[in-house]
């Protein structure tokens, strides 16, 4: 299978939650079960049949992109200020070359199916602007809240406490260049789409680690081991 979409991989934070770490090289860069977070994002991109694919970088890029170095992944630099999601991937959009995208957070692994494919497969234009990966909480490792989402069999979401957001999701993106400022999150989208019932959640029946904090690693290498990788 070939994905029908570009995939942006979000991996311009400073990654401030992890302290140390993260004092001289990028959060992507920092490592689970000895292969730094974005390899293992670009594992899952691979397996998936994924083809052009874009990384934002802003803290420490020079290292991503070094990191990179005869890969076929285009970087989409963000300079002089960060631009959130939102704007992130709105100043990627002439390097992913389509209006509807893939995005991927760099801050997480994975243990089951392969998110991006279940995604594909779930697609529907005629009804979703957005669809959005979640998780029951007790799949969701390291995650601490009351859950992101909540919908009824089959319909369009709402924000509430119910599934966790995992940081992938297929999206139209032409409501971006409605948006004035130059930072915003794509919350900001979320939010319109949700009012006019746009907005879409699909289960993962596998298991996903929050790896934007220490304790993360550890909690990662054991799902791993107890789960298998993707």
């Amino acid at each position: 299978m070939t994905l029908r979409f570009p995939v942006m991989l979000f991996a311009a934070g400073f990654g401030t939650r992890m302290g140390a770490l993260t004092q001289s090289r990028p959060k992507p860069l920092v490592e689970v079960a000895g292969k730094a977070l974005l390899d293992h994002a670009l594992t899952l991109v691979a397996e998936a049949g994924g083809g052009r694919t874009v990384v934002n970088t802003h803290y420490l890029g020079g290292q991503i992109a070094d990191h990179l170095t005869g890969r076929d992944v285009a970087i989409s630099h963000e300079a002089p200020d960060i631009l959130d999601t939102g704007g992130g991937l709105r100043n990627a959009l002439p390097l992913l070359g389509q209006e509807t995208v893939m995005t991927l957070n760099t801050d997480a692994v994975w243990a089951g199916p392969n998110p991006l494919t279940q995604l594909d497969a779930a697609w529907d234009p005629d009804r979703m602007d957005a669809l959005l990966l979640c998780l029951p909480k007790e799949n969701a490792l390291g995650h601490k809240g009351e859950g992101d989402f909540i919908a009824t069999a089959d319909g369009p979401a709402q924000r509430g406490p119910g599934l966790v957001y995992s940081g992938v999701q297929i999206i139209k993106t032409g409501g971006l260049w409605d948006i004035a400022e130059d930072a915003f999150s794509l919350s900001v989208l979320w939010s319109d789409m949700i009012a006019r019932e746009r907005l879409y959640i699909l289960p993962y029946a596998g298991h996903w680690c929050d790896v934007g904090h220490p304790a993360g690693i550890t909690l990662a290498e054991e799902m791993l081991e107890t789960h298998g990788s993707v």
